[in-house]
């Protein structure tokens, strides 16, 4: 359940928890979204977890996959966002932020910067090369795809800005 959904909540959105990590929805908690998150990354996010939900419904291919990937994206599931990640958990959240976002573009780019400051924090930047590598692995598995000036190119080798596009595998 994100924090966005108004459901059961308030005018401001369901009851949080005193130190503000959970929501509390029918009497159930379920982890908070990351309030780190900016808006514009947020909304996009909660987005393709709601167009996910629907395909679960529709009984659709890898739906419970793109839920799990939006969830984690936004916090909700995987390491706590509110602890300081360890590696495997930042590159978790960063594939699944990059699989989320490229859904949710279909057809449009993703920057990298987009993805290290969607779950990268006040300290986005430092993430970059993270991210970077990331991207290197879900596109190995082509699962996205690197470009640069609109043609595919291996995120090690490129220099300069480069966008994420979604991959045949995805």
């Amino acid at each position: 359940m994100t924090t966005t959904e108004r459901g059961s909540g308030t005018d401001e959105g369901p009851e949080r928890t005193a130190d503000g990590h959970h929501i509390t929805v029918n009497g159930r908690r379920w982890r908070a979204t990351d309030p780190a998150i900016p808006d514009t990354f947020r909304q996009e996010l909660v987005d393709e977890l709601m167009a996910a939900r629907r395909a679960v419904k529709s009984d659709e291919p890898d739906a419970r996959r793109r839920v799990h990937d939006a969830k984690t994206a936004l916090g909700e599931r995987g390491a706590p966002w509110w602890e300081e990640p360890t590696d495997a958990a930042f590159e978790e959240r960063a594939a699944a932020a990059m699989r989320a976002l490229t859904r949710k573009r279909s057809e449009s780019s993703i920057c990298p910067s987009d993805v290290a400051r969607a779950i990268g924090g006040e300290s986005w930047r430092s993430r970059m090369d993270d991210v970077r590598r990331v991207a290197a692995d879900l596109a190995a598995r082509d699962e996205v795809v690197v470009t640069q000036k609109g043609e595919p190119v291996r995120i090690e080798e490129a220099r300069g800005p480069v966008r994420i596009i979604r991959g045949p595998a995805l």
